[in-house]
């Protein structure tokens, strides 16, 4: 692809993934002010005027399906050199590839969370229209701004008009996720080819594994004894081979997934929450060091004096407003909570009170910096997101000795402060160490000047 910052009025800030026919970008609408991904068709399908309509036919399809349980599509044009593109939300959570991560889901969450992707369905089925390929990584994660989560599908390259499905000539899909019609040109689909893929969508979020060829699926409980009967009976029923022994529609699957969600007992609490909130920086960072002895440090009238504080190691150092300087956890941090190699690194966390850090409506002012010499503290800052929180966007930060990117959120549960995340690379330096920053604050903005006081040895 070529060199493009720019695509209309829509800067263009990180990429977030390309596939087959086209790239996806994280991009910033400098006009209504708001975050949104542009998906632009790769160059060298540029010629194919069969390609070219069916990256077109994407848009028109989402357009279509008008609803909220779907991505939807804002803009569409052309770029100099004849490229198409279209506009559409973007989903700040990431997808359900993403929480399978770590594993499968509690069972309740996986019901609820599927029963969620099948209400999208059937409301692609009610506009007309058959997905075809619908996997965890087609269903994305949204933060609404009251702070909940919306799951969405996306990424209709191969949906089709059920009016048309009957004359498909190709086969369609991704392995695990494919009815058998879908591998067998010419057999025709229904609605019930996309009930298929959503209970493999549920095996996977269940069991953490996806599921075998049709016909040969392990039942769940094997992988995982906890699955209730009638839970397991509802997944396997969709993964029926024959369609005429699924379920009829998504909207019955989904009413029965919501009905077993229901009466699954509550787990018991987790140290680390999942679902619709993903990773949540600093909230899981702090528990790495629990136990850790809290020094109380002098108090200062003034909030506008610094105060310089280092880890145990006096390899990382910074100043921060002498009023945020009341406590201090300087034992190191791990950055497996980022989602880095696990060890134990050099950092900090200084506050005017640590306790209150997990709350984001507590009006904590303080800093977190941890150090990592293994992986991209960049790509993982990048994929950080909060719920109850409203994404502000980023910024390039760049001095004589660092550069990196600043995400910014606020509006966190009602909270008038501001909750910001910059990863750090030495200007001229070698790839590592890398740094990882978050700043809570609730009055002003000492971002830039608790970077510039940034020092590492």
């Amino acid at each position: 692809m070529h060199s493009v910052e720019q695509i209309g009025r829509y800067r263009l800030e990180r990429r977030l993934g390309t596939g087959a026919f086209g790239t996806v970008w994280l991009a910033h609408d400098d006009v209504l002010e708001a975050p949104v991904a542009v998906k632009v068709l790769a160059d060298n399908w540029a010629h194919r005027l069969d390609i070219v309509e069916r990256f077109l036919s994407e848009a028109r399809l989402l357009r279509r399906a008008d609803s909220n349980r779907v991505v939807q599509v804002y803009d569409i044009g052309e770029l100099d050199d004849g490229r198409p593109y279209f506009v559409m939300e973007y989903a700040d959570a990431g997808t359900f590839a993403d929480l399978l991560a770590s594993g499968p889901l509690p069972v309740a969450e996986a019901l609820r969370l599927t029963a969620l992707a099948a209400r999208g369905a059937a409301a692609l089925h009610e506009a007309g229209i058959v997905h075809r390929d619908i996997k965890p990584t087609n269903v994305l994660l949204r933060t609404a701004p009251d702070g909940t989560g919306r799951v969405l599908l996306a990424d209709l390259g191969l949906a089709k008009s059920l009016a048309h499905a009957s004359g498909l000539t190709l086969a369609a899909g991704s392995a695990g996720y494919q009815p058998p019609e879908q591998a067998q040109p010419g057999s025709g689909i229904d609605e019930r080819a996309d009930v298929y893929s959503l209970g493999a969508v549920a095996y996977e979020l269940l069991t953490g594994t996806v599921p075998g060829a049709p016909g040969q699926v392990v039942r769940p409980d094997r992988l995982r004894p906890e699955v209730s009967p009638e839970v397991q009976r509802a997944v396997l029923r969709a993964l029926e081979p024959d369609r005429e022994r699924r379920w009829p529609t998504a909207r019955a699957f989904a009413e029965e997934l919501e009905r077993l969600a229901g009466e699954v007992p509550a787990p018991r609490p987790r140290g680390r929450h999942r679902g619709v909130a993903l990773m949540t920086g600093l909230f899981v960072v702090v528990a790495v060091g629990a136990g850790v002895a809290v020094l109380n440090l002098p108090s200062s009238s003034s909030g506008s004096s610094g105060l310089r504080v280092k880890d145990t190691t006096g390899r990382v150092s910074a100043e921060v407003p002498a009023s945020w300087g009341r406590q201090l956890r300087d034992s190191g941090w791990d950055p497996h909570a980022l989602g880095l190699q696990a060890g134990h690194e050099p950092g900090l966390a200084v506050a005017d009170d640590l306790s209150g850090w997990s709350d984001l409506s507590s009006d904590v002012n303080g800093v977190f910096i941890g150090l990592s010499e293994h992986g991209s503290v960049t790509t993982q800052v990048d994929r950080l997101a909060h719920s109850g929180c409203r994404y502000d966007g980023s910024r390039a930060y760049a001095t004589a000795t660092w550069r990196g990117t600043i995400r910014t959120w606020s509006d966190c549960s009602g909270s008038t402060g501001t909750l910001s995340e910059t990863a750090l690379r030495e200007v001229g330096g070698a790839a590592q160490p890398q740094v990882y920053v978050q700043i809570r604050q609730h009055s002003g903005d000492a971002t830039a000047r608790i970077l510039r006081s940034l020092r590492v040895t």
